[in-house]
């Protein structure tokens, strides 16, 4: 069993290289058109896709909705699939957080996995919440599933499989948007 991961498509915030985060930014015309693309290369592709789950933020269930219409499935909304929370971070582009957080930011990139963000979350807390649902949509499904979630989730969640450093994984796992990443289910064995 696969599960599909799929970044979500551009917002006006990725355009303007602002950190999203937990605020929810809605997709626009390129993010529209991006989920119909993949909705016709995932369709071409001729997945076995038992069932599409989504994070709760509209730009994650924006595509969700748009593949749905192509691969004749139901999406189903699952808590815990939702981007980090990145705080007072969020807004901001990345050289602004350096301007404005000089000490948190310098502590973060040292320890990306545990460092918590001012009035955010840290890595680990991601990864505390992301495994017990993928566990779960492993225990309840047979065939490959689609997770269509954002791009720090999956950096994050790689980071962790493969063992990787959490400072290392912009470089190892940066995502596009509607980027496809496959992860077997067999990777999540040794998870308890």
């Amino acid at each position: 069993m696969k599960l599909i991961f799929i970044r979500h498509g551009q917002t006006d915030w990725n355009l303007e290289k602002r950190i999203q985060g937990s605020t929810d930014i809605e997709l626009n015309k390129n993010g529209l058109d991006q989920g119909k693309r993949l909705g016709i290369e995932l369709k071409d592709m001729h997945l076995h896709i038992e069932k599409i789950y989504t994070s709760k933020q509209k730009r994650a269930e924006q595509t969700a909705e748009i593949v749905s219409q192509y691969l004749n499935k139901k999406y189903e909304v699952l808590e815990g699939l939702e981007e980090m929370n990145l705080g007072l971070w969020e807004g901001n582009t990345w050289t602004e957080v350096q301007e404005k957080y000089p000490a948190q930011y310098s502590k973060w990139l040292i320890d990306r996995r545990y460092t918590r963000l001012p009035e955010g979350e840290s890595y680990q807390d991601v990864l505390d919440r992301l495994l017990p649902i993928l566990k779960k949509i492993i225990k309840i499904n047979s065939s490959d599933v689609l997770i269509v979630t954002h791009s720090a989730v999956i950096m994050c969640l790689l980071s962790y499989l493969r063992d990787t450093p959490f400072n290392q994984m912009v470089e190892n796992y940066a995502m596009k948007n509607t980027e496809i990443v496959e992860i077997d289910s067999k990777e999540f064995g040794g998870i308890s």
